[in-house]
């Protein structure tokens, strides 16, 4: 099982590839191996950073995603390989293991299986010269048996910090840091923290796909049908619900504020959906596909980041911060550090904790979105970020460590 998912993540991952930025992508040009990534989420739960970025590197060569193992209700299947064919050619890998290597007490022989079933599939594919790109720290019980000609630990999110998080992580991630060649970080925040760890850290914090959140300003964009008969104001979050959201937050202000409409779009995940605020005014929608987001975006009035300030959220950097401006709706969010710096800074984002204040956040933001000089200061921003622009950085850097290595002028 995924140890978390971000609660800054679009809550499902598209059937396609999302169309904007491929063009500048397909442009660009690079040389690096194979890239084999360790993942602690599934590909088609969410569409985020890990899909934006190797769906991007798949443009180019080939791109294996390795999830984590599924363990069946029998002990008669052999340890095996299953492989799944996503967006732009990216393999995603699950090793298929036997009930028998399941639980913690099994983690030295399933890794053991898990690493065989690896090896020999590297073996009949001839992936003999690859980069590891690892997001979870849990995956160098595997990946220290490869060797890899460069190594890179793209820290998403404290996952140490997560609810449910497995007490070797922070071990592990000691050993990742002391292997990898790279660490790049999830937000500026984060990056603070892991640059006293790694002398080799960047923040890259995770950018936006602005053609696409930016459907949600076409005025013909349909409604979708769920949301339609809720009437305005409508106040919305779209993201994973979990112990990130702040259900006391949302319960006050909708308890406050009986005249706003609160539209709740993602997935309960790790807490229980009867612990949630269900006022007349609460809807929660569930989750939707990537692809569907910018017709949601467009029936709100004011999007909003409803955080917890917890040690879960110390260190996120919302994605959703930026993907809300590119659709153009005004936002709130409560004093998460990645959004105070640059957005509340630069007067883009309004910022507010207590039910008080963020309904008075509300209140100004539902005129803000009308102000055409906020409009131009926030495009004038978002203009300057890019998944392009993050991908072609990072493969800079690892063009440069590749070369290096090798002794060769950087390609």
């Amino acid at each position: 099982m995924p140890l978390s998912t971000p609660a800054e993540a679009p809550v499902r991952a598209a059937t396609t590839a999302p169309a904007a930025g491929k063009a500048d992508a397909t442009s660009l040009t690079y040389s690096l191996p194979d890239l084999v990534c360790f993942a602690h989420l599934h590909w088609d739960f969410v569409w985020q950073r890990p899909q934006h970025l190797l769906s991007r590197f798949a443009q180019h060569g080939r791109v294996f995603y390795v999830e984590d193992a599924f363990y069946h209700a029998d002990d008669l299947i052999e340890p095996h390989m299953e492989v799944k064919e996503r967006q732009n050619g990216v393999k995603v890998l699950v090793v298929h293991l036997p009930n028998r290597l399941r639980g913690a007490e099994n983690e030295a022989a399933s890794d053991e299986a898990q690493v065989e079933v690896l090896k020999q599939f590297f073996t009949e594919n001839g992936v003999e010269t690859y980069v590891f790109w690892i997001y979870t720290p849990m995956a160098m019980s595997r990946a220290r048996e490869f060797a890899p000609v460069l190594t890179v630990y793209d820290c998403m999110d404290e996952l140490a910090q997560f609810k449910f998080a497995p007490p070797a992580l922070r071990e592990r991630e000691q050993e990742l840091f002391k292997k990898a060649d790279l660490v790049f970080t999830g937000g500026q925040r984060l990056y603070e923290a892991k640059r006293e760890q790694h002398d080799d850290a960047h923040a890259f914090p995770s950018s936006i796909d602005k053609a696409h959140f930016g459907q949600a300003r076409d005025p013909k964009l349909t409604e979708p049908a769920d949301q339609a008969s809720i009437p305005h104001p409508r106040i919305g979050f779209f993201g994973v619900v979990d112990e990130r959201l702040d259900i006391e937050l949302l319960g006050q202000l909708a308890t406050n504020h009986p005249e706003w409409q609160f539209v709740i779009i993602g997935p309960v995940v790790k807490i229980d959906p009867a612990t949630l605020p269900h006022n007349k005014n609460i809807h929660y929608l569930g989750g939707k596909n990537y692809q569907e987001l910018p017709s949601y975006l467009r029936g709100w009035d004011v999007a909003t980041l409803l955080f917890a300030r917890n040690e879960s959220t110390e260190f996120i950097s919302p994605t959703k911060t930026p993907e809300y401006l590119a659709a153009g709706r005004p936002v709130v969010s409560t004093s998460i550090r990645d959004v105070v710096r640059p957005y509340g800074d630069l007067n883009l984002v309004q910022i507010a904790d207590d039910p008080k204040d963020f309904g008075k956040a509300i209140a100004y933001a539902l005129e803000q979105g009308k102000d055409a000089d906020w409009r131009t200061r926030t495009d004038d921003y978002l203009a300057t970020i890019s998944w392009d622009l993050t991908w072609q950085n990072m493969v800079n850097l690892m063009q440069e460590r590749l070369a290096a290595k090798s002794g060769a002028p950087a390609a």
